[in-house]
């Protein structure tokens, strides 16, 4: 029993001493939206995970939060090398690891989590040493891909009389950190094509363009039904032809079968 006792209280030591040998290192970071600025509080923040790439061990959890940004310095002037344009108020996640040995991590990042159907995920690895904090300049930076489209009309899965001839599709569309699309600005509607692919029975049957409708990140257009009643997918997409940013958003319409006449 004596001995049992022993080797315990080595192995605590042993576990206690490399405890004591672990570093608290601190990573920040930061995501950008492609060609626009950070993702924060105001569109729910970015789910960010890191781990051991090696092993796979979680070693830290948290959400982005913070400002998008000063659109002068993100948007409007270019970057000389070694500039730090991001603010402290500005969205970021801040970890604390506790390392005692050179560290492969990887982080993933996952959002923007207020609008989840336009959620995309990218990771990144990296060396990391024990006391060699990963927080100057602006942090470690990753880029997030894409549009947020939200599919404002038809509601998903909304019934529609046999008689119906037309259905409205309407579209918000914004930039992955929230930032929204307008006539002639920084992010011009002119730029981006907005369209709804018309599915049927697994087939396209239309692609309809959506206009502006002269209200930020607001686009539209409407459908003239020509393939009879059934269900049918409105696939609405933005895409940006300069740099290949893409979102996609989704709903469905049943235009309902006439009834019989007695």
């Amino acid at each position: 029993m004596k001995g049992r006792i022993t080797l315990l209280l080595l192995v605590a030591l042993v576990f206690s001493a490399a405890q004591a040998l672990a570093v608290p290192t601190k990573v920040t970071v930061r995501v950008k939206a492609r060609d626009a600025k950070f993702i924060g509080t105001s569109f729910g923040g970015i789910l960010v995970t890191i781990r051991n790439a090696d092993t796979g061990e979680l070693l830290a959890k948290g959400v982005t939060q913070g400002s998008t940004g000063d659109t002068k310095v993100l948007m409007k002037q270019p970057f000389t090398r070694f500039e730090t344009y991001a603010r402290k108020q500005d969205a970021g996640y801040t970890a604390t690891l506790d390392i005692d040995e050179p560290t492969r991590i990887e982080v993933a990042a996952f959002g923007p989590l207020a609008q989840r159907q336009g959620a995309n995920r990218v990771t990144a690895t990296q060396w990391i040493v024990p006391g060699k904090d990963m927080t100057g300049g602006n942090g470690w930076v990753l880029e997030m891909p894409g549009f947020v489209v939200d599919v404002l009309a038809p509601p998903a899965h909304v019934k529609l009389d046999a008689a119906t001839t037309t259905v409205p599709i309407r579209a918000n569309v914004t930039m992955m950190c929230g930032c929204p699309i307008t006539k002639g600005g920084i992010w011009d509607a002119d730029r981006y094509q907005v369209a709804a692919r018309i599915i049927k029975d697994g087939r396209q049957i239309a692609e309809l363009p959506l206009a502006y409708l002269k209200k930020a990140s607001q686009f539209g257009a409407d459908y003239t039904v020509s393939a009879g009643p059934g269900v049918y997918k409105a696939v609405v997409y933005a895409y940006d032809p300069a740099n290949g940013n893409t979102g996609v958003d989704v709903a469905t319409f049943i235009v309902k079968k006439p009834k019989k006449k007695k």
